[in-house]
């Protein structure tokens, strides 16, 4: 017979129960990718880019409101100046958790639109409109989806997850601006006028993004790490692709299902 000692604090027919299993340690959070002086060089390009957004995006809402444009345009507009100064401001965290010390450079001159006296103010809105949102924006949605797909670094991807779902509503404000003028006297002109603007427009998109940026040819800029594609970076080419990927997806189909032929202008940009 078991002496009572050994039943000590146990019921009787009571198993007793079996030791807690000591928890297991946490995985430590991996490292973030390090951050070279590219990194930092672009996040900061970016903050001064989504600041000066802010600014001529504020200046065209009152253009906007100069007009008379209807309601929910000039509604839309104002949100995304709010939207712009948040990028800018998000892109600033992630230049500091890069290693960035050093202030943006932002030039106030950039800060505003330029108004071509000789033409009625609609047609400097028309030209905002197209330039900066039909075509900049909206190539702005799959480029920075791109940036986002191989974006690892968590305070460079909640970035660029803001920014990515804000573009695709930027995009949107400036076809429906687009449509908006489209019911307005102006818009018997609006033909003649991007038969004349848009080739330039094009040529500008392609020296920023496409293959007639210097970058697209410099050995320096043309290979891309892994550690800075986790950053939220990618390669001048990758750049292109997407630029001339945009047209077909894109410009050339929005622009005709409002009876504007894009295609002519988009032969005559240049650069390739």
């Amino acid at each position: 017979m078991q002496s009572a000692s050994s039943h000590q604090g146990v019921l009787p027919g009571v198993k007793p129960k079996k030791p807690a299993a000591k928890p297991k340690p946490k995985p430590k959070a991996k490292a973030a990718a390090p951050a070279s002086d590219r990194v930092r060089h672009e996040w900061r390009a970016r903050i001064a880019a989504e600041y000066g957004s802010a600014a001529t995006t504020q200046h065209l809402v009152l253009w906007l409101i100069q007009i008379g444009a209807s309601p929910d345009v000039i509604d839309a507009g104002l949100r995304i100046v709010d939207d712009e100064l948040t990028h800018s401001r998000i892109s600033h965290e992630v230049y500091v958790a890069a290693g960035g010390t050093e202030p943006p450079r932002i030039d106030r001159g950039s800060l505003e639109l330029a108004r071509r006296p000789h033409v009625p103010l609609e047609h400097d809105v028309l030209r905002t409109v197209v330039r900066t949102f039909c075509l900049g924006e909206t190539v702005a949605v799959p480029l920075f989806s791109h940036l986002r797909a191989g974006c690892t670094v968590p305070a460079a991807r909640a970035a660029l997850d803001r920014v990515l779902r804000d573009e695709v509503r930027h995009r949107d404000f400036g076809w429906l601006a687009f449509d908006w003028l489209l019911t307005t006297p102006l818009a018997d002109w609006i033909p003649k006028i991007l038969d004349a603007d848009l080739p330039g427009m094009f040529g500008d998109l392609e020296r920023s993004y496409g293959t007639a940026n210097p970058a697209f040819t410099d050995a320096a800029t043309a290979a891309m790490t892994d550690a800075d594609r986790a950053w939220g970076l990618a390669p001048p080419r990758e750049y292109a692709d997407i630029l001339h990927r945009a047209f077909t997806r894109d410009f050339q189909p929005r622009f005709a299902a409002r009876g504007i032929d894009a295609t002519p202008a988009w032969a005559a940009r240049g650069g390739e």
